[in-house]
């Protein structure tokens, strides 16, 4: 088998495709979970602070000299990223749990018996025939 045909294979078999639909699905939640955590969550936080603005936050570990930028630790942006990461940690950890629990209600779900086999009905018949012959 070739390289490019087993490529092939592994490229068009559905869980991989449906990974490169998740991926992209997620960044694109990610990049609204940002905008909402940065542009709605965190203005009225810095408001309730004192008028902070969180992205500006950072502590200089070396002015601007000439051209060159400061030096800093921007640790308004960390604390902006770990806000990003619980709101996306909680959203997908409630769509998991909701998953979990739909598998567990099919689980669940009663089985109708199985037919029976027909050695079975074969025996039934021999039995309901041996009845009525006495």
């Amino acid at each position: 088998m070739s390289m490019m045909k087993e490529f092939k294979d592994f490229a068009v078999k559905g869980n991989v495709i449906d990974m490169a639909v998740g991926i992209i699905i997620g960044a694109a939640f990610g990049k609204i979970v940002s905008s909402f955590v940065g542009d709605i969550i965190m203005p009225p936080i810095g408001v309730l602070i004192g008028g902070v603005d969180f992205s500006s936050l950072a502590y200089v570990l070396k002015e601007a000299v000439g051209t060159a930028p400061a030096v800093t630790i921007s640790y308004g942006k960390f604390i902006q990223t770990l806000i990003d990461f619980t709101i996306i940690a909680f959203a997908i950890f409630m769509a998991v749990k909701g998953i979990n629990s739909f598998k567990k209600k099919q689980e669940e779900a009663p089985k109708a018996p199985p037919a029976p086999s027909k050695e079975e009905v074969l025996l039934g018949e021999i039995r309901d025939l041996l009845k009525n012959r006495s």
